[in-house]
Protein backbone atom coordinates (compact mmCIF):
# COMPACT_ATOMS: atom_id res chain seq x y z
CA UNK A 1 0.00 0.00 0.00
CA UNK A 2 1.41 3.84 -1.05
CA UNK A 3 1.89 5.76 1.74
CA UNK A 4 1.46 9.39 1.10
CA UNK A 5 3.33 12.31 2.32
CA UNK A 6 1.66 15.39 2.06
CA UNK A 7 4.77 17.33 3.34
CA UNK A 8 6.01 16.15 -0.37
CA UNK A 9 2.60 16.55 -1.96
CA UNK A 10 2.06 19.87 -0.22
CA UNK A 11 4.36 23.17 -1.89
CA UNK A 12 3.31 25.08 0.88
CA UNK A 13 5.13 22.77 3.85
CA UNK A 14 8.62 23.23 1.80
CA UNK A 15 10.14 26.53 2.29
CA UNK A 16 13.17 28.58 1.31
CA UNK A 17 15.90 29.29 3.85
CA UNK A 18 16.97 33.27 4.16
CA UNK A 19 13.99 34.52 1.76
CA UNK A 20 10.73 35.31 2.01
CA UNK A 21 8.53 33.79 -0.44
CA UNK A 22 4.81 34.70 -1.35
CA UNK A 23 2.66 31.28 -1.49
CA UNK A 24 -1.07 30.50 -1.94
CA UNK A 25 -2.12 28.13 0.91
CA UNK A 26 -5.01 26.02 -0.55
CA UNK A 27 -7.84 25.36 2.27
CA UNK A 28 -7.02 22.13 4.43
CA UNK A 29 -8.33 20.17 7.44
CA UNK A 30 -7.07 20.36 10.84
CA UNK A 31 -7.21 18.91 13.85
CA UNK A 32 -7.01 21.61 16.56
CA UNK A 33 -6.84 22.56 20.29
CA UNK A 34 -6.59 26.30 21.91
CA UNK A 35 -4.98 27.18 24.63
CA UNK A 36 -2.94 30.05 26.19
CA UNK A 37 0.41 30.65 27.95
CA UNK A 38 4.04 29.82 27.98
CA UNK A 39 4.51 26.35 25.97
CA UNK A 40 7.51 26.04 27.51
CA UNK A 41 5.76 25.38 30.87
CA UNK A 42 2.55 25.55 30.34
CA UNK A 43 0.68 22.22 31.49
CA UNK A 44 -2.34 23.30 29.13
CA UNK A 45 0.07 23.45 26.35
CA UNK A 46 1.28 19.72 27.33
CA UNK A 47 -2.08 18.91 27.59
CA UNK A 48 -2.90 19.52 24.29
CA UNK A 49 -0.13 18.09 22.46
CA UNK A 50 -1.24 14.95 24.47
CA UNK A 51 -4.62 15.27 23.47
CA UNK A 52 -3.86 15.87 19.85
CA UNK A 53 -1.76 13.08 18.61
CA UNK A 54 -3.25 10.20 19.87
CA UNK A 55 -6.33 11.55 17.42
CA UNK A 56 -3.77 11.88 15.07
CA UNK A 57 -2.86 8.02 14.73
CA UNK A 58 -6.09 6.76 15.76
CA UNK A 59 -7.21 8.12 12.38
CA UNK A 60 -4.18 7.25 10.29
CA UNK A 61 -4.84 3.90 11.36
CA UNK A 62 -8.42 3.88 10.48
CA UNK A 63 -7.53 5.43 7.33
CA UNK A 64 -5.63 2.77 6.38
CA UNK A 65 -7.80 -0.53 7.82
CA UNK A 66 -11.51 0.70 6.51
CA UNK A 67 -10.01 3.38 3.63
CA UNK A 68 -7.21 1.55 2.02
CA UNK A 69 -5.28 4.76 1.83
CA UNK A 70 -2.13 5.16 4.25
CA UNK A 71 -0.66 8.62 4.96
CA UNK A 72 2.23 10.15 7.47
CA UNK A 73 0.80 11.82 10.27
CA UNK A 74 1.98 14.91 9.31
CA UNK A 75 3.91 17.33 11.94
CA UNK A 76 2.65 19.85 14.84
CA UNK A 77 1.82 23.00 13.85
CA UNK A 78 0.50 26.12 15.56
CA UNK A 79 -1.23 29.10 15.43
CA UNK A 80 -0.42 31.92 17.90
CA UNK A 81 -1.19 36.00 18.76
CA UNK A 82 -1.59 38.16 21.96
CA UNK A 83 -2.88 41.16 22.67
CA UNK A 84 -0.25 43.02 21.91
CA UNK A 85 1.93 41.02 19.25
CA UNK A 86 5.65 42.88 20.73
CA UNK A 87 4.83 40.33 22.86
CA UNK A 88 5.49 37.38 20.53
CA UNK A 89 7.55 39.40 18.08
CA UNK A 90 9.91 41.39 20.39
CA UNK A 91 9.15 41.01 23.55
CA UNK A 92 9.05 37.55 24.08
CA UNK A 93 6.67 37.88 26.89
CA UNK A 94 4.95 34.12 26.50
CA UNK A 95 2.79 34.43 29.20
CA UNK A 96 0.24 36.83 26.55
CA UNK A 97 0.83 34.61 24.48
CA UNK A 98 -2.54 32.53 22.75
CA UNK A 99 -2.27 29.88 20.36
CA UNK A 100 -4.03 26.91 18.45
CA UNK A 101 -2.18 23.79 18.33
CA UNK A 102 -3.03 22.15 14.80
CA UNK A 103 -2.02 18.50 12.88
CA UNK A 104 -3.11 18.40 9.41
CA UNK A 105 -5.32 15.23 8.38
CA UNK A 106 -6.65 14.14 4.54
CA UNK A 107 -9.57 15.93 3.14
CA UNK A 108 -11.26 12.39 3.45
CA UNK A 109 -11.18 12.21 6.81
CA UNK A 110 -15.10 13.12 7.44
CA UNK A 111 -16.62 13.85 10.66
CA UNK A 112 -17.75 10.54 11.48
CA UNK A 113 -14.25 9.24 11.06
CA UNK A 114 -13.04 12.03 14.02
CA UNK A 115 -15.86 10.80 16.35
CA UNK A 116 -14.88 7.32 16.41
CA UNK A 117 -11.45 8.17 16.80
CA UNK A 118 -11.98 10.00 19.78
CA UNK A 119 -14.15 7.27 21.20
CA UNK A 120 -11.40 5.30 20.76
CA UNK A 121 -8.92 7.38 22.39
CA UNK A 122 -11.49 7.45 25.36
CA UNK A 123 -11.99 4.30 25.73
CA UNK A 124 -8.25 3.48 26.35
CA UNK A 125 -6.77 6.42 28.67
CA UNK A 126 -8.51 9.54 27.69
CA UNK A 127 -6.14 12.62 27.76
CA UNK A 128 -7.55 15.12 30.03
CA UNK A 129 -8.37 17.30 26.99
CA UNK A 130 -9.18 14.80 24.57
CA UNK A 131 -12.85 16.69 24.55
CA UNK A 132 -11.33 20.17 23.62
CA UNK A 133 -10.15 18.81 19.82
CA UNK A 134 -12.04 19.80 16.66
CA UNK A 135 -11.55 18.62 13.40
CA UNK A 136 -11.67 21.88 11.26
CA UNK A 137 -10.91 23.62 7.97
CA UNK A 138 -8.61 26.82 7.82
CA UNK A 139 -8.15 28.43 4.71
CA UNK A 140 -5.08 31.02 4.62
CA UNK A 141 -4.86 32.00 1.42
CA UNK A 142 -2.33 34.27 0.20
CA UNK A 143 0.59 34.21 2.60
CA UNK A 144 4.43 34.69 3.52
CA UNK A 145 6.95 31.95 4.43
CA UNK A 146 10.22 31.23 5.30
CA UNK A 147 12.05 28.22 6.53
CA UNK A 148 13.61 29.05 9.66
CA UNK A 149 16.75 27.21 10.79
CA UNK A 150 18.08 26.87 14.93
CA UNK A 151 16.03 27.70 18.21
CA UNK A 152 12.40 29.19 18.48
CA UNK A 153 13.36 32.18 20.75
CA UNK A 154 15.79 33.10 17.40
CA UNK A 155 13.04 33.68 15.58
CA UNK A 156 12.99 37.37 16.62
CA UNK A 157 14.84 38.87 13.83
CA UNK A 158 13.15 36.88 10.88
CA UNK A 159 9.44 37.90 11.67
CA UNK A 160 11.05 41.50 12.18
CA UNK A 161 12.46 41.31 9.09
CA UNK A 162 8.75 39.96 7.49
CA UNK A 163 6.17 42.33 9.37
CA UNK A 164 8.25 45.37 9.03
CA UNK A 165 10.41 45.15 5.64
CA UNK A 166 9.07 42.81 3.45
CA UNK A 167 5.16 42.32 3.83
CA UNK A 168 5.11 46.60 3.95
CA UNK A 169 7.76 46.70 0.60
CA UNK A 170 5.38 44.58 -1.58
CA UNK A 171 2.26 46.24 -0.96
CA UNK A 172 0.79 43.74 1.88
CA UNK A 173 -0.49 43.81 5.31
CA UNK A 174 -0.75 40.80 7.77
CA UNK A 175 -4.57 39.63 8.15
CA UNK A 176 -4.17 36.01 9.76
CA UNK A 177 -2.41 34.92 12.95
CA UNK A 178 0.98 33.35 12.75
CA UNK A 179 1.82 30.04 11.67
CA UNK A 180 4.46 27.81 12.82
CA UNK A 181 5.04 24.31 11.58
CA UNK A 182 7.63 22.50 13.28
CA UNK A 183 9.74 20.22 10.71
CA UNK A 184 11.74 19.12 13.56
CA UNK A 185 11.03 16.98 17.00
CA UNK A 186 12.34 19.45 19.71
CA UNK A 187 12.70 16.12 21.48
CA UNK A 188 15.16 14.57 19.10
CA UNK A 189 16.47 17.93 17.52
CA UNK A 190 18.86 19.78 18.72
CA UNK A 191 17.75 23.72 19.25
CA UNK A 192 19.67 25.20 16.55
CA UNK A 193 19.40 22.53 14.41
CA UNK A 194 15.65 22.75 14.46
CA UNK A 195 13.83 23.78 11.14
CA UNK A 196 10.04 25.47 11.66
CA UNK A 197 8.65 27.11 8.77
CA UNK A 198 7.20 30.81 9.65
CA UNK A 199 4.16 31.27 7.89
CA UNK A 200 2.04 34.89 8.05
CA UNK A 201 -1.13 35.29 6.34
CA UNK A 202 -1.73 39.12 4.20
CA UNK A 203 -3.43 40.51 1.60
CA UNK A 204 -3.36 43.68 -0.68
CA UNK A 205 -3.48 46.69 0.90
Amino acid sequence: MEKTDFKKELDVYRAPKGRFEIVDVPELRYLMIDGHGDPNTSASFAGATEALYPVAYKLKFASKQKLGRDYVVMPLEGLWWADDMKAFTSARDKSQWDWTLLIMTPDWIDDAMFAEAVDQVAAKSAPERLAEVRLESLAEGRCVQTLHVGSYDDETETLARLHDEFIPANGLTMTGRHHEIYLSDPRKVAPEKRRTILRQPVSAR
